[in-house]
């Protein structure tokens, strides 16, 4: 197949650009290599990319994307690029809605007016907001948003049903939960963890380190992204997450021992949209993409490690 993938030089969209090159499908990247992080590390997934075509745009102004599908005949969307980060909405409100609501919307609108019939897109887990029931569950209410950044995920699962409603658009739309693994933003939990270690600076350890994380494996994510573009569904949600929080001092106490150095802790109140916890019912994904995850936290922690261990020049500020 000929599939377009956006956001496909950040972390999730370069692991899955990966696989779907080596199953044999023909890859579109679009990403416009913005400097929310240091850009040399998009450019470093980039180079390992080399069987795919990069195009290097901003996928929210829709001139710039209409003129894409008409250059391609894709298949199918796997619309993963998104502005992330929870804390950077507080400051920064309306890039997410230029990106992330705006952007969605030109997804929607080319693959409605080129007929591309199969939309597979990302959500994240914090559409679940401050929901106290657990694990987290598809059929629960995610009607009270904790920042702009859920918000702005909740808004993209709205705008696919009502293209699927409207237009018949095939949608699917996969909720995240707390991704880590090779090549991670420096902006999440594993990495600032890791450099901090390295650098004998402290880190910030927020709710005085009472949080649990559903983190997630990159790969077993990637294979429920494969799944999803092989199955499509008229409109469905879809959790993929380990199914097994963890405490976040454990987590950091895998990587301490990873790396053989013990971090220096600066505890913290909760921070504002954070949340004490997160757990995925991966009940729906067994179900419907025969997906479960594989890799446990030790496990996944070690292939980070050892990957930092064979990249440090890649742990820029």
């Amino acid at each position: 197949m000929k599939i377009l993938v956006t956001g496909g030089a950040g972390f999730i969209g370069f692991h899955t650009v990966t696989a779907l090159l080596a199953q044999g499908n023909e890859v579109v990247i679009v990403d416009n290599f913005n400097d929310y992080y240091d850009p040399r590390i998009k450019e470093a997934r980039i180079q390992q990319l080399p069987g795919a075509i990069v195009i290097r745009q901003d996928f929210s102004e829709i001139e710039a994307m209409k003129q894409v599908f008409k250059e391609h005949s894709f298949d199918k969307v796997c619309h993963l690029g998104a502005q992330a980060g929870v804390r950077y909405s507080l400051t920064h409100p309306h890039v997410y809605v230029k990106s992330n609501v705006l952007g969605t919307l030109n997804m929607l609108e080319c693959c409605r007016h080129f007929n591309v019939k199969d939309l597979v897109f990302a959500s994240s887990s914090s559409v679940y907001g401050g929901n106290t029931k657990i694990p987290f569950s598809e059929t629960d209410p995610v009607e009270k948003p904790l920042s702009l950044y859920a918000e702005s995920k909740r808004t993209n699962e709205l705008q696919a049903y009502a293209y699927h409603h409207l237009y018949g658009l095939n949608c699917t739309g996969l909720r995240f939960f707390n991704v880590y693994g090779e090549f991670n933003r420096p902006d999440l939990a594993a990495w600032k963890f890791t450099k901090a270690i390295l650098d004998n600076t402290p880190i910030d350890v927020y709710n005085h380190g009472n949080m649990k994380r559903d983190w997630t494996y990159v790969g077993d994510i990637v294979r429920g992204i494969s799944s999803a573009l092989q199955k499509p569904f008229p409109y469905e949600l879809i959790n993929l997450g380990n199914h097994q929080p963890v405490e976040l001092t454990y987590f950091i106490e895998l990587i301490e021992k990873e790396l053989g150095k013990k971090a220096k802790k600066n505890l913290l109140p909760l921070q504002p949209g954070d949340v004490p916890m997160t757990w995925a019912d991966v009940s729906k994904a067994k179900k419907l993409l025969d997906w479960e995850p594989t890799t446990s936290i030790e496990e996944g922690v070690h292939k980070l490690m050892n990957w930092v261990k064979q990249n440090m020049n890649l742990l820029v500020p």
